[in-house]
């Protein structure tokens, strides 16, 4: 990676910005009207990676207005399509370009060990690349009407307008191109703001847009507290859209500041996803892919499988093999070779983490490995599994978000199905079993938006990606990513 002069090897380039300019309004970086500012924190090191622009309700204003009349003006939708779909494909191109870059600048501020940051940055470019294959294709119906041949009737597909994305920490540049790529593809302006942990890095992707030519406000970024900028724009009422991954909690108050225009939402909130592992289950698919289901990202993943149901059978022999394998994982700076996990996101997250463990144990459940620091720099935890944890406990019922399993036997797998189901979330799952019709009969029975048979968190861009309960509403991906930004308009003309 280049480092410019005066910055430390730790920082993170974010050329053309400069000096904690980090909102881009109006084609234009700045800083927050107030000028305040706060740190991004490498998690693995505690080391200051650079400031990041407090931009508020004053700042939001500005960028909403830079959206609305760039949307007005149809600065992006008078482009004819395959110019649309080039500048995407431009970004896909310049984002690979730059992939060695982003990929460091993401394990620092992140904490992600590379292969992780690889597959995530990747991910972005794939997200464009898709999305630049709709233009062209999206289109309303033509049919005709009970009242006769006199009429002529159809169906428009129209952008909602001004969008706003609001993209959490976990996954920061990954989530924002999966945000902007199909806001952008369905005709919408936006304002980007992303996670106030992970705010750098995400810079990268409104600048390389500019490059590419999106057209100046059509993508800004307001970067800032999400109780301050994103409570702005949630409540901003010439703000059409919001569509936003994070917390539940964070969820429900969007859902309130947002009912002063009843502004369209998109939620992927999130999940305690059940793991149910059957006594047929091939144990060398299954104990690797559960470790992976729930240790990736160091458990920073909505998606986690944190709830483990596995057969009287086989369990004993389960729990000790996840448990064998877990603490021989390398944990680590993601940017040193062979780490397999890195740091929680920051102080705040290491705290309710060990919290939650603490709260396993006392409860009843058996410590079977992990559930301390690891080293005496940065926010690492040790990947932790706890044993006949009681249903009831706090560890089964609620998010934990970390490197933290949960596991529970079970001799009935009606029983299991039940326990699955018995959450508030329903975002993920997943059953390993050989038999075909015990597969298919899990998959059916627990409710969740996306469902795994023997392997752990994959999914394709074509899918739809959402949950139930409350895990959200509507769904990412294909068509219907796609028209979560649009809305439906009927024609009747009167041709005599």
């Amino acid at each position: 990676m280049q480092v410019s002069k005066g910055q430390s090897q730790d920082q993170i380039r974010v050329s053309p910005v400069a000096n904690g300019e980090t909102l881009l309004i109006d084609g234009q970086w700045t800083a927050s009207h107030s000028s305040d500012s706060f740190s991004s924190i490498n998690p693995a090191t505690g080391d200051d990676l650079g400031q990041v622009s407090a931009g508020d309700a004053t700042d939001v204003d500005a960028a909403v207005l830079s959206a609305r009349t760039a949307f007005d003006e149809r600065r992006w939708l008078s482009m004819p399509y395959p110019e649309r779909a080039k500048i995407l494909n431009s970004i896909a191109d310049r984002i690979e370009a730059e992939m060695d870059e982003l990929v460091v600048n993401e394990v620092r501020e992140n904490g992600m060990p590379v292969p992780i940051a690889q597959r995530t940055i990747g991910g972005g470019v794939q997200a464009f690349r898709y999305y630049a294959g709709w233009l062209g294709k999206i289109h309303g119906q033509t049919g005709e009407i009970a009242a006769g041949d006199a009429f002529h009737a159809f169906t428009l597909k129209e952008p909602m307008g001004v969008a706003a994305l609001i993209v959490p920490w976990n996954g920061p540049f990954m989530l924002a191109c999966h945000k902007v790529a199909p806001a952008l593809a369905a005709g919408c302006t936006a304002i980007l703001k992303p996670a106030e942990d992970t705010s750098l890095n995400t810079l990268h992707l409104a600048r390389i847009a500019l490059e590419a030519g999106v057209p100046a406000g059509v993508l800004n970024v307001v970067t800032g507290l999400g109780s301050i900028a994103g409570q702005a724009l949630a409540e901003h009422p010439d703000v059409d859209k919001i569509s936003f991954t994070g917390s539940t909690a964070v969820g429900r108050r969007l859902v309130q500041a947002s009912a002063g225009n009843l502004k369209r939402l998109s939620l992927e909130l999130g999940g305690k996803s059940p793991v149910i592992v059957l006594d047929d289950a091939d144990l060398e698919m299954a104990i690797p892919g559960v470790l992976r289901g729930i240790m990736i990202n160091s458990g920073q993943a909505c998606v986690a499988g944190s709830r483990l149901y596995a057969h009287s059978k086989i369990y004993d022999k389960l729990v000790q093999a996840l448990s064998d394998a877990a603490s021989k994982m390398v944990i680590g700076n993601g940017l040193d070779e062979g780490v397999q996990m890195g740091p929680v996101i920051s102080q705040k997250q290491f705290d309710r983490i060990i919290g939650y463990i603490e709260s396993g144990v006392s409860e009843g459940a058996e410590l079977a490995t992990g559930g301390e620091r690891h080293g005496d720099t940065g926010f690492f935890i040790k990947p932790t599994i706890l044993s006949r944890v009681p249903t009831s406990a706090r560890v089964v019922r609620e998010e934990i978000f970390g490197p933290v399993l949960s596991a529970m036997p079970f001799d009935d797998l009606d029983w299991a199905i039940r326990e699955a189901n018995n959450t508030r979330y329903g975002l993920a799952g997943a059953v390993y079993t050989t038999s075909l019709e015990k597969a298919h009969t899990v998959a059916r029975a627990v409710k969740a938006g996306t469902f795994w048979i023997n392997t752990p968190s994959l999914t394709d861009f074509w899918m739809p990606f959402g949950g139930y309960k409350e895990s959200g509403w509507g769904r990412e991906g294909g068509a219907m990513g796609v028209d979560a930004y649009m809305e439906t308009k009927s024609v009747i003309a009167r041709l005599y």
